[in-house]
């Protein structure tokens, strides 16, 4: 995953001291590409299974090897490595499947988090699963279940926005497409943007709706910000852009409840006879329906009209 709070705009927090990939890990299959989660912000929250494969790959395809190199100095590991961005994908693609298809193993990373979450690498997984190459999964950080896990904010059902347009119109278009939706929202903002950005998703989803903005995820200096969207956005002018942040956004609120008449459980009553139902049957279907219980639907339906 590229970006998300404290992904990207300033080098990952190196732990105190270099380490080791582990002594004995599990060897890598041949002919195979492994899908590698690296640390959001704290070098040291790589897994050992990761730093093992990375060690023993022959190819580490990363989008910007120069932020990769941190990492891989840090952890000892000389495996070469090779970019793969949105700009030369579809050319770069054809010779990783042939070096796979030859035996080699290779590993996929992004430049922070899990890949292929607003990182380039999907034209490669799908091309592997379309030729029938092995392709696994090493997991780990993620920005955007790091920032549900600790928001404090209804984690389930939510839906990732990811990044906004840049385009004022087609920014609308995008809050519009998602402020409906029942679910909580999980974005991410650019700090060159930030004031507008949140100004935006105050005018798009609600001013209302309870969020909230976090910062250097996994970091030492990890923030976080719970308001309204309209207060989130009043404040940005005080705030130092530093990294990318995640904005997490609660549900709208459900809309109340449309009061139903005795005239509209009767007609609905009658629907459900004629369909066949018996009395008992078509009165259970309505109730449930209507989202009223039997006895509720009963008061309805003998209500003096």
């Amino acid at each position: 995953m590229r970006r998300g709070a404290g992904e990207r705009g300033q080098p990952p927090a190196a732990a105190p001291a270099a380490l080791a990939p582990p002594a004995s890990p599990a060897p890598v299959a041949p002919g195979t590409l492994y899908v590698v989660a690296t640390p959001i912000g704290t070098l040291g929250d790589l897994s050992p299974r990761a730093a093992g494969v990375l060690a023993q790959v022959a190819l580490i395809v990363a989008e910007d090897t120069r932020r990769l190199r941190p990492l891989l100095t840090h952890f000892r590991i000389g495996t070469p490595t090779r970019s793969l961005h949105d700009h030369n994908e579809s050319r770069v693609v054809p010779s990783l499947l042939a070096a796979l298809k030859a035996g080699a193993s290779i590993a996929l990373v992004s430049d922070a988090g899990t890949p292929l979450v607003c990182d380039p690498g999907y034209r490669l997984v799908r091309a592997c699963r379309e030729a029938t190459i092995p392709v696994r999964c090493v997991p780990g950080p993620s920005a955007i279940t790091a920032a549900l896990s600790v928001a404090g904010l209804p984690p389930h059902p939510f839906t990732f926005v990811g990044f906004l347009p840049p385009s004022p119109a087609a920014r609308r278009r995008t809050l519009a497409a998602y402020g409906s939706l029942p679910h909580t929202l999980v974005l991410f903002l650019s700090p060159h943007r930030l004031g507008v950005e949140l100004a935006a998703c105050a005018e798009g989803l609600g001013p209302t709706r309870e969020a909230v903005l976090l910062a250097e995820l996994s970091k030492l200096h990890e923030r976080a910000e719970r308001g309204t969207l309209e207060a989130l956005a009043r404040g940005s002018s005080a705030r130092t852009p530093r990294g990318e942040y995640t904005l997490v956004v609660a549900p709208p609120p459900a809309p109340a409840p449309r009061a139903v008449t005795g005239e509209e459980a009767a007609r609905a009553v009658e629907a459900a006879l004629a369909t066949g139902l018996s009395p008992a049957e078509a009165r259970r279907l309505v109730a449930q329906r209507l989202g009223l219980s039997r006895r509720e639907l009963y008061a309805l339906l003998h209500r003096p009209r």
